[in-house]
């Protein structure tokens, strides 16, 4: 059955994203045209996501692009490699592996059908494992990191770690990746608090794009488990 795309809340997100982006931009006199678009675009992306809807690569592609930038600017190495050499090829793969597990692309398409991914979802042995792999290489990555003059290196490893292991389980479908997810957007906000008070570049707007980011994991969690039953 054909299913309605966005509701009340994913419009909230959605113009919520705007409108704090716009506020910032005439209180701190700063047009940030990078962070505001890399900052929607997300947003957008991350909406579709929690929908099950296959067209959420589309902005994701806007936005990881122009976060590689970003994040290369305020010396976070390890996630301008993860946006630049990770997220990039993974947003074609996922769609690949979206139109394979049913997602739709067009209204005739979704005609029967409904317009939504067919998710799936680990046993607690497999949660276990990948919890566990999750920590190990979250510590190597930060002395990684550390070595490299990573100003955050912990921190920075937490975000490129969980994000990594998130979007394969997002393009294979996985309930579990929005755990990881708020996890991630949890350490990335208090990263980019850091950033603001360190004066960076686009690190206010990157502020507001992941605290919409940790509001739709949450309400994403809770649709994928729907979705995953």
């Amino acid at each position: 059955m054909k299913q309605k795309v966005l509701n009340a809340y994913d419009w909230f997100l959605i113009t919520g994203v705007i409108a704090s982006n716009i506020i910032y931009t005439v209180l701190s006199g700063n047009v940030d045209i990078i962070g505001s678009v890399a900052g929607i675009a997300g947003v957008l992306c991350v909406v579709l996501v929690a929908k099950g809807s296959i067209w959420n690569y589309l902005f994701g592609l806007v936005n990881v692009s122009m976060y590689a930038y970003i994040s290369y600017k305020a010396s976070l190495y390890g996630d301008a490699a993860l946006n630049a050499l990770y997220y990039v090829p993974m947003q074609f793969i996922g769609w690949w592996q979206w139109r394979k597990r049913g997602a739709a692309v067009s209204e005739a398409e979704a005609e029967g059908k409904g317009v939504q991914v067919k998710a799936r979802r680990f046993n607690w042995t497999q949660r276990a494992v990948l919890a566990a792999g999750c920590a190990a290489a979250v510590i190597a990555g930060g002395f990684i990191l550390r070595h490299f003059g990573d100003p955050q290196p912990f921190k920075d490893s937490t975000t490129t770690v969980l994000s990594i292991v998130a979007q394969a389980l997002m393009a294979l479908a996985f309930m579990e990746q929005w755990a990881l997810w708020i996890i991630t957007n949890v350490v990335s906000v208090v990263m980019w608090v850091i950033c603001v008070m360190r004066g960076e570049a686009h690190a206010a707007v990157m502020v507001i794009m992941w605290s919409f980011y940790l509001l739709n994991s949450i309400n994403g969690l809770r649709v994928w488990l729907k979705l995953s039953r």
